[in-house]
């Protein structure tokens, strides 16, 4: 963790910014009502939240980015510390009075998630030297820092990448200043677009990447000269799939890790690369279990081939 002295002194190499949650995530046929009790088959407790998880998927991959996000002083945010110190990542905290919480409930390849959240800022966002940053990622939590440096990123021509995971009250000025945006279908449904409609307004917000994610059906997106297709998902037999939360998070730092390491190949490549990183989170209970490294990554590919011609638009 750093002080606003420290800040002003460091530059960064990649910077995400989101909202801090301890996720515990339960393996369970069943929860009890009432005065009931039961045992859980598993459980696992990790970091959670959007960019927050993307961040540490990154750092797993090789390329440690700094982190803007909440943070409380209690035991929960001393345990979040200690979590990204493990990873070597930066934070730079903006305080909230309680940690927030997520309790997560995996069932036959969905999730069931109730959330307790401190987004009551008290104090405004850090303000960090980004000379030398290569990308900014963020989920639109702390709306007024995801439009601060957004705007300044783009200025300085530095890759900006949104998780738009649902609708926020910053969304549509956001992507103004997006260059990849992959959104989920909870953000076409919340905005009554269809995928291709969708596709449609985050070209019209200047978004040079865009697409949606569709969960075990893959990615629908259109690349950088405008042609849209569809990236399936790996074939990860659903008796495999064990956790699919946290899988579209870790897609997301996947693909900027992999942007970061090979800034000149086509957009198709990083998505292919996040793909196997999400197919490896799913396999794994909890955040920290699913992070994937590069020869886990290597070994989704060889495990799970694509059909061939699974490529286009159905």
């Amino acid at each position: 963790m750093h002080n606003g002295s420290e800040l002003r002194g460091l530059g960064v190499e990649a910077l995400f910014i989101g909202q801090t949650y301890i996720d515990v995530t339960i393996r369970t046929e069943a929860m009890p009502t009432g005065d009931e009790k039961a045992v859980a088959h598993d459980y696992a407790v990790s970091f959670g939240g959007n960019a927050v998880t993307a961040a540490f998927a990154c750092a797993k991959l090789g390329i440690v980015p700094d982190l803007v996000t909440s943070l409380a002083d209690d035991w929960l945010g001393r345990m979040f510390l200690d979590m990204a110190a493990k990873y070597a990542i930066p934070v730079h905290p903006r305080k909230v009075r309680r940690s927030s919480l997520s309790f997560i409930l995996p069932n036959d390849g969905k999730r069931a998630i109730l959330r307790a959240r401190d987004d009551d800022y008290l104090h405004p966002f850090p303000i960090l030297n980004i000379n030398g940053c290569r990308a900014l990622h963020l989920d639109g939590h702390q709306a007024d820092a995801a439009l601060h440096y957004a705007k300044l990123c783009r200025g300085r021509h530095i890759l900006t990448s949104l998780d738009g995971g649902g609708l926020r009250s910053n969304t549509h000025d956001l992507l103004g200043y997006i260059d990849v945006a992959i959104v989920a279908e909870r953000l076409c449904e919340q905005m009554a677009r269809p995928p291709s409609a969708m596709l449609d307004y985050l070209k019209s917000r200047g978004c040079r990447i865009g697409g949606v994610t569709e969960g075990e059906r893959g990615l629908v997106w259109y690349d950088e000269t405008g042609n849209v297709s569809r990236l399936p998902a790996l074939p990860v037999p659903s008796r495999e799939v064990i956790d699919a939360s946290g899988a579209g998070d870790v897609f997301h730092g996947a693909y900027i890790a992999s942007y970061l390491s090979r800034p000149q190949v086509p957009w198709r490549e990083h998505f292919e690369f996040a793909r196997a990183a999400a197919a490896f989170k799913i396999q794994h209970l909890g955040n920290e279990a699913g992070l994937p490294t590069q020869a886990d990554i290597g070994r989704m590919v060889e495990k799970f081939p694509v059909p061939s011609g699974g490529i286009g638009l159905p």
